[in-house]
């Protein structure tokens, strides 16, 4: 039970003891809480009274903070790695550190509306293109129609496994320890992506798409809440930067 707690930390190092199980012993090389995470939250808070699943991802609900807090956390982090790192020359990893930080300001920025859901103040130019009449990016129209959910799926899928498969040299990817983190991410928009096509010759989805009715949320089980996953990869992203600005030896 202990090595099996020890592994749902991702910000402590990683266990090599197996974790016993009544079925058999597992010893997994990468963090395994992004499935007690979502095993958590749909096997228990999605069952629980006065829609407190749906609460959690509204719109400037708890985890859209939660990510905010992620990005910033995960930004402060990049940046002491690449203060750390600033005598030893302007590399290539050092621009992909210092582009990650940026992403993860801007990302942080974005899920705050700049500022605007705490000040009240934004621009009008963004708030006319904006989907939800906010003062971002993320949420306009052409964005949210043609490139939100495709975006999730590659970089899911870069993070996940083509950076530190391709390119294990470059630390600033994340590590193939947090792999779980964004390939949820890229499995959950790439179902909704086929789903949203003509499925009626494909039985096993057809069947599942018509029962739960995932696509629109109207079903009887409605299991569609995108802040639970997206929260995944900003977590991933905190992890990861945090590791390499406050680095420990493997247990």
């Amino acid at each position: 039970m202990k090595s099996f707690l020890s592994r749902l930390n991702p910000f402590g190092p990683l266990q090599d003891e197996k974790i016993q199980t009544p079925w058999g012993s597992l010893e997994p090389s990468v963090d395994i809480f992004p499935l007690a995470y979502l095993a958590i939250m749909y096997g228990v808070v999605y069952f629980l009274p006065l829609g407190v699943f749906k609460w959690l991802g509204y719109e400037d609900g708890p985890l859209e903070w939660l990510q905010f807090a992620a990005y910033l956390g995960a930004f402060l982090c990049a940046c002491v790695v690449l203060w750390r790192r600033r005598n030893a020359g302007l590399t290539k990893t050092w621009f992909i550190w210092l582009g990650l930080a940026l992403i993860c300001f801007f990302v942080a920025g974005e899920e705050i509306s700049w500022g605007e859901r705490v000040f009240g103040i934004g621009a009008d130019s963004l708030r006319h293109i904006n989907a939800q009449g906010e003062s971002n990016l993320h949420n306009s129209q052409f964005i949210q129609d043609h490139l939100l959910h495709s975006s999730f799926i590659l970089i899911g899928l870069f993070f996940g496994w083509v950076g530190w498969r391709v390119w294990p040299q470059i630390d600033a990817f994340p590590a193939k320890r947090f792999s779980l983190f964004f390939l949820t991410v890229a499995l959950y928009y790439a179902y909704h992506a086929i789903s949203e096509v003509d499925t009626s010759s494909f039985f096993i989805i057809r069947m599942v798409r018509d029962y739960f009715d995932i696509t629109s949320g109207q079903g009887r089980l409605p299991l569609r809440n995108e802040e639970v996953f997206e929260s995944l990869m900003a977590f991933g992203l905190l992890a990861h930067c945090w590791h390499n600005a406050f680095p420990r030896k493997p247990v």
